[in-house]
């Protein structure tokens, strides 16, 4: 895999989050739900996938020749994320043959002891060749993990702890990372409409994730329904 070439083919471009947890109407053990909405964002013109688990990342890698961004997420006591947060997950994901790895890097209790950056020094040692991407909350989590990083989220602005200062895509944050970091952003959280995709590259994002918009059907009718029924 060519590091560079994949970021720089990601730059500008659209990812699709693929996800269905347990418990929700789109969630199927075996898989074969996801591997199908990729398929639909692909042909739309989509250039990544971001999937969680590792029977739906495989499939999807199986099927499509696009870079994944692969997670899983999983509770652990002790830990307050859930995004990946082990080394136990990096393992299962580098046997699906996704590119990209995504983790929760917020500076919040792990039962290792370690910070989001000590962690993920001893996942390059392991994996030298993964590309890794941090799920930030804030700028003080951007910058803490950006020297050990390839690329800067804001998946979990709003997720942390701390209710998000508007209800929408966080920009303020966007601008800090570009600013003040030296990794390419990938925005992510609360996108929900073209022109917030559109906004997020004004703001220097180098792609942009939209999930919950696409490929979430209960969401969406659920903002319906509220929007409607007030």
């Amino acid at each position: 895999m060519n590091k560079e070439k994949l970021i720089n083919d990601l730059k500008g471009e659209l990812i699709v989050s693929c996800q269905a947890l347990e418990g929700e109407p789109l969630y199927r053990p075996e898989g074969g739900v996801m591997v199908l909405m990729a398929k639909a964002a692909i042909e739309a013109g989509a250039k990544g996938i971001r999937a969680q688990g590792v029977v739906d990342v495989k499939q999807i890698k199986d099927a499509f020749d696009v870079p994944v961004i692969g997670i899983i997420k999983r509770a652990y006591e002790g830990y307050d994320g859930y995004i990946t947060i082990t080394m136990k997950e990096f393992d299962e994901l580098m046997e699906t043959g996704c590119e990209i790895i995504a983790f929760d890097a917020t500076l919040r209790k792990r039962a290792d002891g370690l910070t989001p950056a000590q962690f993920i020094e001893k996942v390059k040692e392991k994996y030298p060749d993964v590309l890794i991407m941090a799920d930030c909350s804030s700028i003080e989590d951007a910058l803490a993990v950006q020297d050990v990083v390839d690329f800067l989220g804001t998946t979990m602005s709003g997720y942390a702890g701390v209710p998000p200062k508007v209800p929408g895509p966080d920009y303020e944050l966007m601008k800090d990372i570009v600013e003040k970091c030296n990794k390419p952003l990938i925005a992510e959280g609360r996108i929900h409409t073209p022109e917030q995709a559109k906004k997020a590259f004004e703001c220097g994002a180098h792609c942009v994730v939209v999930g919950g918009a696409i490929t979430r059907p209960l969401e969406i009718t659920q903002r319906f329904m509220k929007g409607i029924k007030g």
